[in-house]
């Protein structure tokens, strides 16, 4: 999917359905937290350098909209941006596919605060960068500018 940076492949499991085997409307969030969490593992360093730090990134707020129900042993791809980064907060966007088709997306908001005194914090500028960088790989223009030198 054109414009995201990272995406992971997410199997809907049993425990995640109702008893017509649909995938429950907070399953959707957890699919979130596993793409952004792979997402910072795999251009940042992962979140426990953050930690290391002394810096935790707390949820402020979430968003979901669903288009298409999951359902059990569904094959899902959970792709995960990162924008808006300043100062302490970011925000992920994401979209979940199934075969091609997006059937669902949406969003969380983050801020970073010191672990100790939950304070607001900077986004370290490793973190800043890691993430420009990776985004900057998936624009429309580093694509174009892939293809062209290929």
């Amino acid at each position: 999917m054109d414009g995201f940076a990272f995406s992971i492949p997410v199997r809907v499991r049993f425990a995640e359905t109702d008893a017509q085997g649909v995938a429950h409307n907070s399953s959707y969030f957890v699919w979130f937290e596993v793409a952004r969490v792979e997402y910072l593992r795999e251009f940042a360093g992962g979140y426990q350098s953050l930690r290391d730090q002394g810096i935790e990134a707390l949820v402020l707020e979430t968003h979901v909209r669903y288009l298409q129900p999951a359902r059990f042993d569904d094959e899902l791809l959970v792709h995960a941006r990162c924008r808006d980064v300043r100062g302490a907060r970011f925000k992920f966007e994401y979209a979940i596919e199934r075969n091609g088709e997006t059937i669902a997306d949406g969003w969380t908001a983050h801020a970073c605060v010191d672990a100790d005194t939950l304070r607001p914090t900077r986004i370290p500028d490793w973190l800043a960068g890691a993430i420009g960088r990776a985004e900057a790989e998936s624009s429309p223009s580093a694509s174009s500018a892939r293809a062209s030198s290929a």
